[in-house]
């Protein structure tokens, strides 16, 4: 199939080396800004986050927001179910309609379904890896997907699970940024996570219900991730 290359959102690395140095500019702007905010009694906008390397550059027909089944295949991904939903607020806590969400992530054994991608896990090709979706009058969105494995960055350094996200509409600065897991140790020791505060952190940070929407023999478990978009 010919691939069709999209561009990348701004900021965008091609190398890990890029993705380092890029998430410890990219975490020096929120904090300042955060702290303005606070003082003006507003909320603190989410937490700007590299692209990373593995931005999706092709395009692909089945971009819905279920990420766990591709159209025309049979059998779901692998994985741990989860439904990631929340809400796209301005820094006064007003909902913004009409913002085009685009999430991207790593499989269940950590592979990206990319070609820069030298992990050696298998690719999931029942898994969707990434889509669109755009909020509705209540800043409201949602999506299906399985939980991310980690995956090596260096000798020393493995990624915890997360999930990529970028925000666009006009007269809102765009905002790329990564959503984690509550609970997994590798985010106490990750690179990109830790330059950023305690506060800034826990906004990365969802927590997910223990159990789960019974699915079938697979349940789905739930998480909210709100996002605060400045203009």
């Amino acid at each position: 199939m010919k691939k069709h290359y999209l561009p990348a959102p701004t900021g965008h690395a091609f190398t890990r080396r890029k993705l380092i140095l890029l998430g410890i500019g990219a975490s020096l702007l929120p904090s300042g800004l955060a702290a303005a905010d606070t003082c003006r009694g507003l909320m603190q906008a989410t937490p700007r986050q590299t692209a990373g390397p593995f931005y999706p550059n092709w395009s692909q027909a089945d971009r819905d927001v279920d990420l766990t089944r591709v159209a025309g295949r049979s059998e779901s991904a692998s994985g741990e179910l989860i439904q990631v939903s929340g809400r796209v607020l301005t820094p006064d806590n007003k909902p913004v309609e009409g913002v085009l969400i685009e999430i991207w992530q790593a499989n269940a054994q950590g592979r990206y379904a990319h070609e820069a991608d030298s992990n050696p896990a298998p690719i999931d090709q029942n898994f969707q890896g990434w889509g669109q979706m755009t909020t509705d009058a209540n800043g409201a969105y949602q999506f299906k997907t399985i939980i991310p494995g980690p995956y090596p960055v260096s000798r020393s350094w493995s990624r915890p699970p997360h999930i990529h996200f970028t925000l666009q509409k006009p007269g809102f600065s765009t905002l790329t940024t990564q959503m984690y897991f509550a609970g997994h140790p590798l985010n106490d020791v990750d690179a990109l996570l830790l330059q950023h505060g305690a506060e800034e952190r826990d906004q990365l940070i969802v927590a997910f219900d223990d159990r789960g929407v019974p699915n079938g023999s697979r349940p789905v478990r739930s998480g909210v991730f709100n996002i605060v978009l400045d203009a």
